[in-house]
């Protein structure tokens, strides 16, 4: 579903541990895609069904604000995400899915039937699985936390790998058991003392 062009879109490209990351914004500081190098041309295809064949974001800095935010978020800032202002193109239905998406707290996973019974559609996992797959916008609007049923990481557009760090990288600590303490080493008792009548004999 091609919408009205966003105007000029830029695309700045960010180190992360898991890649170099595809951050397009557009002239109102939003963020309008997240993708990967290794994706660069699935990315502009998605912008163009969406956009139009004439969309090409141009190499340039996406704002400080969303450069600080995925920088915070690889750091461990799990929540600095929140903040980052996103728009998309896609159907009416799709959006509802991508903004489901960001009420999944990080550290937790939901199925795709649990996604599509909190839209009130329980009977719509395949339709929403299709719609989280479409999802332009990666890490920021998280669908890497959608799993299959059964807990399976099943399929995830940046590759399984990317997929499986990031439920890793936010998957809450553990916290350590404390140490048992060592058990004192067992000391001779002490001989009883002798009762009196015993201790007198002994001296006759």
């Amino acid at each position: 579903m091609s919408l009205p062009s966003p105007g000029r879109l830029v695309v700045d490209r960010l180190p992360t541990p898991i890649g170099v990351a595809l951050v397009v914004t557009d002239e109102c500081g939003r963020l309008r895609a997240l993708d990967w190098d290794d994706y660069q041309t699935r990315m502009t295809r998605l912008l163009r069904r969406h956009y139009g064949p004439a969309t090409t974001p141009v190499g340039g800095r996406a704002p400080v604000a969303v450069r600080a935010a995925i920088d915070r978020y690889f750091a461990g800032g799990l929540d600095a995400l929140d903040g980052v202002a996103c728009a998309t193109g896609g159907t009416a239905f799709q959006r509802g899915v991508w903004a489901a998406l960001r009420g999944i707290a990080p550290g937790t996973t939901v199925s795709y039937g649990m996604l599509a019974a909190r839209l009130g559609m329980p009977r719509a996992s395949r339709a929403v699985g299709l719609a989280n797959g479409a999802n332009p916008i990666g890490v920021v609007v998280p669908c890497h936390r959608v799993v299959g049923s059964d807990g399976s990481l099943t399929g995830y557009g940046g590759g399984l790998e990317r997929k499986r760090w990031l439920l890793a990288h936010e998957a809450p600590e553990t916290p350590e058991a404390p140490e048992t303490p060592e058990a004192p080493e067992p000391r001779e008792a002490p001989a009883p003392h002798e009762p009196p009548e015993v201790a007198a004999s002994a001296t006759r």
